[in-house]
């Protein structure tokens, strides 16, 4: 007999968990800077354009799909079609290997709240950073062994991730309450703090002066797609997983609003705390704020504790703050990865749930050992690369087509309007049929072909065979040679589709609950 999905003990909860799972450390360290390099003020036009037109529809048929099914992301697949569940397993699979390497971030993130202190770090952040934290290589082949305190951290994260889903939703749900309204707090004491800096309005002016001309560049568009697409935990499985946890007579379209809403909020609240802040480190040093700009690592670990050092008053509790801010929001974008893992192992066997944590948790901490070698940054970078660029993608696509043709978008619709407050019309449907899936693919092939760098190479006066090898097998992403591309990036999401339809082909547990 299936046992009775649990669900979430408020809406509340669970509109804290979907923000909390949205908002990750990119909205403090990718959407600024993104924003500042493709337009500034006006890449907010392309950004809200991309909200609506992806990241709200797609997040509606997600939540709408879990709670239609109540199933997680495979067996929610299995639902519309039983050949479909590899596609949940796949979209799970991305997230749980993005998880591996987003641990060891933690972990550095672990050490630097310890450094902060005591401004452990210096003067020379730079040089503290990847030589005396990371002990990083000269290349992606010297891998060396782990770094202890990096695997330490490593340890303390997936810890922290083993113990807040222990007891599913429950479980999540108190610690949510804590760990979304707290960095909110943080980042608006960072703003305030960070306008009353000398050179602030300078460092604002760079992130908000609207260059309206960017509107014309194909390329900014793809990126306002991108940061939505990427911002939002979709294509994970999470949502769904999530989803499926609501009640039967919950506001599925109102909460996906509210989600993507606050997700952007925070993406934009988190530019003036980093920006007026990178323009004060600019008038420090008598630099221009754009030769100081950087997002990413970068930002987290080298310039923001340089900017910590120059603040006069109490520069140690503004460097726990900031760590502590990094903290906050990347473990619920990391429990809520594991969840999605374990909320379908769970419906496909009817595991024990502190069995399947505790076994994901110790294989992906496992996997996860590699970035804290030496060579560790690299294969962070170079598989972060293709899972984020190819491999949610592709989860995207291939759900839109599925929902939208096979099972049927106006089903999902109807589900949806029956219980929401906001009705939704035929454009959902022309949205998750049509505008997400053309965009999502124009992307996969503007990195997969390297669409600039081919555009100028056919521009040129040679169009021999050799041209297009190097275009369509040599993408040449930051120099790293093909072998490691492929190990880290095709060969991985090769592996992931194998094992995702080896999962699929394994026999369903009797005493499942889905």
């Amino acid at each position: 007999m299936a046992k009775k999905r649990e669900t979430w003990d408020s809406r509340l909860i669970f509109v804290m968990a979907a923000v909390g799972s949205a908002v990750g450390l990119g909205n403090v360290w990718r959407f600024p800077y993104t924003c500042y390099k493709y337009g500034g003020g006006a890449f907010l036009i392309p950004f809200f354009t991309a909200l609506f037109t992806a990241g709200v529809p797609l997040m509606i048929l997600e939540f709408g799909l879990g709670h239609r099914m109540q199933a997680s992301a495979p067996m929610a697949f299995k639902s519309i079609r039983k050949k479909y569940e590899w596609i949940g397993w796949f979209a799970v699979l991305v997230g749980l290997f993005v998880m591996t390497y987003y641990g060891v971030v933690m972990g550095w993130c672990f050490r630097y709240l310890a450094y902060a202190f005591n401004l452990a770090w210096g003067n020379n952040t730079e040089t503290f950073f990847y030589n005396d934290v990371l002990h990083l290589s000269g290349g992606i082949g010297q891998i060396g062994a782990p770094v202890a305190w990096t695997l330490l951290g490593l340890f303390l994260c997936w810890l922290g991730v083993f113990f807040s889903i222990i007891k599913g939703v429950k479980s999540v749900g108190k610690v949510v309450m804590w760990t979304v309204p707290v960095p909110v707090i943080i980042l608006l004491v960072f703003v305030i703090r960070g306008i009353t800096l000398p050179g602030a309005m300078d460092g604002l002016s760079y992130y908000l002066t609207p260059n309206l001309k960017a509107l014309l560049d194909w390329e900014v568009w793809l990126q306002a797609y991108g940061q939505v697409f990427f911002s939002l935990s979709i294509g994970f499985g999470v949502m769904i997983a999530y989803g499926s946890f609501l009640p039967e007579d919950s506001d599925i379209t109102n909460n996906a609003f509210i989600t993507c809403l606050a997700d952007a909020g925070i993406c934009f609240m988190a530019g003036f705390a980093v920006f007026s802040t990178l323009g004060y480190l600019a008038f420090t040093e008598g630099k221009e704020v754009a030769d100081v700009v950087k997002s990413g690592p970068g930002l987290a670990f080298v310039t923001y504790p340089l900017i910590i050092n120059k603040l006069h008053f109490i520069p140690q509790v503004f460097g726990v703050m900031f760590f502590l801010l990094l903290l906050t929001l990347g473990i619920d974008s990391a429990f809520s990865l594991v969840e999605a893992g374990v909320a379908g192992a769970i419906d496909k066997w009817g595991f024990n749930r502190i069995t399947v944590n505790a076994a994901i948790s110790f294989l992906a901490f496992g996997i996860g050992v590699l970035y804290t070698t030496h060579a560790g940054l690299y294969w962070l970078d170079i598989v972060d690369f293709y899972l984020t660029n190819y491999g949610l993608a592709i989860v995207g696509i291939l759900e839109c087509v599925l929902v939208g043709y096979v099972y049927g978008a106006d089903k999902i619709r109807e589900h949806v309007n029956r219980t929401s407050d906001i009705k939704i019309g035929i454009w959902w449907d022309l949205c998750i049929k049509v505008v997400t899936p053309i965009i999502l693919l124009w992307m996969i092939l503007a990195k997969l072909f390297n669409v600039s760098g081919l555009f100028a190479k056919l521009a040129g006066s040679e169009h021999s065979a050799e041209t297009w090898r190097q275009v369509l097998f040599n993408p040449p992403y930051e120099g790293y040679p093909a072998w490691a591309q492929i190990a880290g990036g095709w060969g991985l999401l090769l592996a992931l589709f194998a094992v995702a339809l080896v999962i699929t082909m394994i026999k369903q547990g009797r005493n499942n609950n889905a």
